[in-house]
């Protein structure tokens, strides 16, 4: 009963002249022609990410779980997509285990290298190295935020 804490965090306080903003408003990027796999097993949330990436011009394919990306992934020439956005919790086979086989694929030269980015409603720490472990190149938190999707999409595409 009536504990007290202290917590010191050393910080140093940032000028103007140091900072570097890195941002990328989605208003400013052009993703015209961009060719997305989409793995979203929710109907709702296909229709938004859907709609939120065809504001930007991107092209995009939906498939319904990790089954379905593995094989679409794998049936298509190399370099069809340009990225691939993961639903982490999908039925028949979930994100993290469709990353394992897609970067397991060796017999398509861009299963090593493809971006994939993870989106999920788990957005702690944890969640994030399971994404990365998992092989998965980042990490959105749901529901997705258009500016951050670009941002995601746009850091991964110029690596």
């Amino acid at each position: 009963v009536g504990s007290i804490f202290t917590v010191e965090i050393p910080m140093n306080i940032c000028t103007v002249s140091n900072f570097v903003e890195n941002s990328y408003s989605s208003n400013k990027v052009d993703l015209k022609g961009l060719k997305i796999l989409l793995a979203e097993d929710n109907d709702l949330n296909a229709e938004i990410a859907i709609y939120q990436l065809e504001e930007h011009e991107i092209n995009v394919t939906r498939v319904c779980n990790g089954e379905e990306a593995v094989k679409i992934f794998n049936d298509n020439p190399p370099y069809t997509f340009d990225l691939i956005l993961m639903d982490v919790m999908m039925p028949k086979m979930n994100g993290y285990e469709a990353t394992n086989q897609i970067r397991s694929l060796i017999n398509h030269p861009y299963s090593k290298s493809i971006p994939i980015i993870a989106m999920t409603a788990n957005a702690f720490a944890e969640d994030v190295e399971s994404s990365l472990a998992a092989g998965m190149n980042d990490h959105l938190s749901k529901p997705i935020n258009v500016e951050e999707m670009v941002k995601t999409i746009v850091r991964n595409i110029t690596k």
